[in-house]
């Protein structure tokens, strides 16, 4: 593993297998974003040795309540190991699903074999309502690391993650389970929505310098300790991690090794490059919970690739993100007075067309939207002649840009939800704004 370089002093600053794009259109709710949640006693903060910086501290982690009662996870524990025999065609369940039983009723949890693991993983992948990309499911690669619990071991190996899943552009799905949450002992946590995010740095004035959904969590980091970056519009912030049975998150920098990141051109434009536009390689998603068969798995990172739609018509178009139509507009040309003359529309293709253009010419994996449309409707088809039901949410399936043109506009969903799963749970999302539940962090000065 890499190392993780310590941080010794505090220096505030003002200023081939699957797409993975839709990790980009979760909820958040910018409003409050970069403000500290009223209310609570005063949160400490307290000297570390090592690479971490300060610790928040902040009250283990709610995520423990989403265990289900006994009979609940002996219920869930039974269908689980019921649709693995089934699916996998292992025989009777009867055998296993006693030895589950056995195991909760002596320790009030029970571990899955890696077999159990990889399929559980895979098929919570397939059950995604909001994933266009689940062709692909069967090809997840799944990296088990149930025995890795502490903030710095979950670091290091969220580093290798990116690392693995970049392989130099050519982008492969993967997930990397940490250990389970367990009758009195939550599991290991990763605050970040992301594995890699950019950072947003609140100005004096209100606006923010990077990518305001962040500004939340890049506070928070600074008040933990970590000096922030050069104060461009794409630094990368640090992951934040809780370690298993921790009161408190500490920061780690991510090795440039593991962050590939792609410079925005445009096939026709040479100024285009001045804009000093790029984009991360790979959408990891890392606050949700794999629950498979009644056990959370709460820190879970994993990726796809992305759609082009999703850093372009998304990331870097959103008025409450990057914010970047205005901008091309005017280096166009084009007549902003009035939206009849679809100034909007004619940036953001050009915008689309620099984000294929230069993920292409760097070799980095990228789908489109019209493209990954067709494949959802071939994963649909094949699952039916399997006799499976597939959910999916319309709102989340449909491409955010030229959605009439593509063809899975043109048809309704069922949104059942089924399990295994990827679950958000409230608390993950408050974490990814930085949302501590206490008041403001006190700077003690610095590390030890």
């Amino acid at each position: 593993m890499r190392n993780f370089p310590r941080r010794d002093r505090v220096v505030r600053r003002d200023g081939a297998e699957g797409p993975g794009g839709w990790l980009d259109r979760l909820e958040c709710d910018t409003r409050t974003a970069g403000r500290q949640t009223a209310g609570g006693p005063p949160t400490a903060v307290a000297r570390v040795t090592g690479l971490q910086g300060r610790l928040l501290t902040g009250g283990p982690p709610a995520a423990v309540r989403h265990e289900p009662p006994p009979y609940g996870l002996l219920r869930a524990a039974t269908e689980f190991l019921t649709l693995h025999h089934t699916e996998e065609q292992l025989g009777d369940p009867a055998r296993r699903i006693a030895a589950a039983h056995a195991e909760i009723a002596d320790t009030g949890t029970y571990r899955h074999t890696r077999d159990e693991l990889v399929f559980g993983a895979r098929v919570a992948w397939r059950n995604a309502n909001r994933c266009i990309g689940r062709l692909y499911w069967r090809s997840l690669h799944v990296r088990d690391l149930r025995d890795v619990c502490d903030a710095r071991h979950v670091a290091e190996a969220s580093a290798e993650h990116l690392r693995e899943a970049t392989r130099h552009g050519r982008i492969r799905a993967v997930i990397t389970v940490f250990a389970p949450d367990e009758p009195g002992r939550p599991g290991p946590r990763i605050w970040n929505e992301q594995l890699v995010r950019y950072a947003g740095y609140t100005g004096p004035d209100g606006t923010v310098t990077g990518d305001p959904r962040n500004a939340g969590l890049t506070a928070l980091a600074l008040r933990l300790g970590w000096p922030g970056g050069p104060g461009t519009p794409f630094d990368v912030l640090p992951l934040l991690v809780q370690g298993a049975g921790d009161d408190t998150p500490g920061w780690f920098h991510l090795p440039d090794d593991a962050v590939l990141e792609v410079a925005l051109t445009h096939p026709e434009y040479t100024w285009w490059r001045a804009l000093g536009l790029r984009w991360h390689a790979v959408p990891a998603l890392s606050n949700m919970c794999l629950e498979i068969g009644g056990i959370c798995y709460p820190a879970a990172p994993f990726n796809g690739w992305y759609m082009g739609t999703e850093i372009g018509a998304r990331n870097l178009a959103d008025t409450d993100r990057y914010d970047l139509l205005p901008r091309i507009a005017a280096h166009l040309g084009l007549d902003t007075r009035s939206d009849r003359s679809l100034w909007k529309d004619r940036a953001l293709v050009e915008l689309n067309r620099s984000v294929l253009h230069s993920f292409d010419r760097a070799g980095v994996t990228v789908t489109d939207h019209h493209t990954e449309s067709r494949r959802f409707l071939d994963h649909l088809g094949r699952e039916e002649r399997k006799g499976r039901r597939v959910g999916a949410d319309w709102s989340w399936i449909v491409p955010p840009m030229s959605a009439s043109a593509t063809p899975v506009f043109h048809r309704t969903y069922e949104t059942v939800e089924r399990h295994p799963s990827y679950v958000h749970h409230p608390e993950a999302r408050a974490r990814a704004r930085g949302d501590t539940g206490g008041g403001p962090a006190r700077d003690d000065g610095g590390l030890v």
